[in-house]
């Protein structure tokens, strides 16, 4: 099992480019199912979960190449319309083929999906819209076995405004007829990029990255030609990496309006941001404040920046309040971050940070993707050696993260 090695105390300086948001590319590589022809999606980071979609979409007929940033997706012999418990289980993203598989072929059996154990995330809110797009759905075995000889337009409200749900939903509706109202939708950048993927393959939506989007059903679409936006969350990690360090970071191929909750909170804790175009200017202090931060969905603080913010905040002057508002269980990094001398209580869904002087290395094991990178933002401040194991994590999610993080200084190497 492979494990990340890093020697703290560097203060990180240089110029680091941001890949591809995996978190866009997977529902965008799933659409590629609607439409029958090869697809082309570039900008699309070399990571764990982006190649686990890719081993999906084969096994459903669809063959996949990534080369170079670039993924091809040739959908025209689809063979099967199931998706096996072997390759969803791993990741929670695979439960996306569900609504374009039922939109195309007219039915699918989608293994319930598995991914990082930082809450339940229930998928009723895809069963419930799709059942009142006009699909017959039973649950047996572990699977979702959906039938429908072609969806209807519905009017759908969410409970929540889940991503997935909503990703999932305005995909099926895109080849219903009639129109299809989707109500407490997501606003995420992702979600809102997935639309603009569709748009282009001739899909009719308005109101993306708004909470009410409105599809109205096409007869076919074309494949796909679309180039991924910026990972946002890699973003956010770099400049936190920055502030950690002390260092003096530029981060070029962002979107600043994505990132915006983000560098708020950033600057409250002290770290300097300079917008120029197309890149960011970052400037750790030399001492973090404590600032207080909440989770929310889209456009409050994202939930996979708060690991990340609470190492911050583990080193800052002061006491914060970090409340998870997303996820159930998402401070499993917290008893790895005290390994390395944080100091920090959880009550229910709120952690309490009190700074400290200084962290010091120590073998820890990253729980999931964000928990990952909040230790290695420990790792990269913490006297001496940090050893992180379970990498599988990490690899889901940042492309090359010890290549970039070498690439500004950092003393980090992987090994066996």
């Amino acid at each position: 099992m492979e494990r990340l090695i890093i020697e703290g105390g560097v203060r990180l300086e240089g110029t680091v480019d941001i890949s591809g948001a995996k978190n866009a590319a997977l529902p965008i590589m799933a659409a590629s199912i609607l439409a029958p022809g090869v697809n082309r999606i570039h900008n699309v980071p070399s990571l764990r979960d982006i190649t686990t979609m890719g081993r999906l979409l084969t096994h459903l007929g669809i063959d996949f190449m990534h080369d170079n940033g670039t993924v091809v997706l040739d959908s025209d012999n689809l063979q099967t319309v199931e998706a096996p418990y072997e390759l969803v289980k791993t990741m929670r993203a695979s439960v996306l083929v569900l609504g374009p598989l039922l939109a195309r072929m007219g039915r699918a059996r989608v293994s319930l999906p598995g991914g990082c154990a930082i809450g339940a995330r229930p998928i009723d809110l895809h069963i419930m819209g799709l059942q009142k797009m006009g699909a017959e759905i039973e649950l047996s075995e572990g699977y979702i076995n959906a039938r429908a000889e072609r969806l209807r337009g519905a009017t759908i409200y969410l409970d929540i405004p889940t991503v997935t749900g909503t990703e999932n939903l305005m995909m099926a509706a895109t080849l219903a007829e009639g129109v299809t109202i989707i109500e407490n939708a997501a606003c995420e950048p992702e979600v809102q990029d997935l639309a603009n993927a569709l748009v282009s393959m001739g899909a009719r939506i308005e109101g993306a990255g708004t909470s009410i989007i409105r599809i109205n059903g096409v007869d076919s679409l074309n494949p796909l030609d679309y180039r991924v936006i910026p990972d946002r969350i890699e973003a956010g990690t770099f400049i936190a990496a920055a502030g950690i360090t002390g260092g003096e970071v530029e981060i070029r191929g962002c979107r600043v309006d994505h990132l915006e909750s983000v560098i708020a909170k950033l600057r409250e804790a002290g770290i300097h941001i300079e917008h120029k175009p197309g890149r960011l200017k970052v400037k750790g202090p030399e001492r973090l404040n404590a600032v207080d931060v909440r989770t929310m969905p889209y456009p409050g603080f994202p939930t996979d920046m708060q690991a990340q913010f609470m190492a911050l905040m583990a080193v800052s002057d002061g006491t914060s309040l970090i409340t998870e508002g997303i996820f159930e269980n998402r401070f499993m990094h917290v008893a790895e971050m005290r390994r390395l001398g944080a100091d920090i209580i959880v009550e229910g869904a709120t952690a309490t940070v009190r700074g400290v002087r200084m962290l010091k290395g120590a073998p820890v094991m990253a729980t999931d993707l964000r928990a990952s990178a909040s230790l290695v933002l420990a790792g990269l401040v913490a006297e001496g050696r940090t050893v992180i194991d379970r990498l599988y994590h990490i690899d889901r999610g940042y492309e090359r993260i010890e290549e970039k993080l070498r690439g500004l200084g950092a003393r980090v190497r992987r090994e066996r």
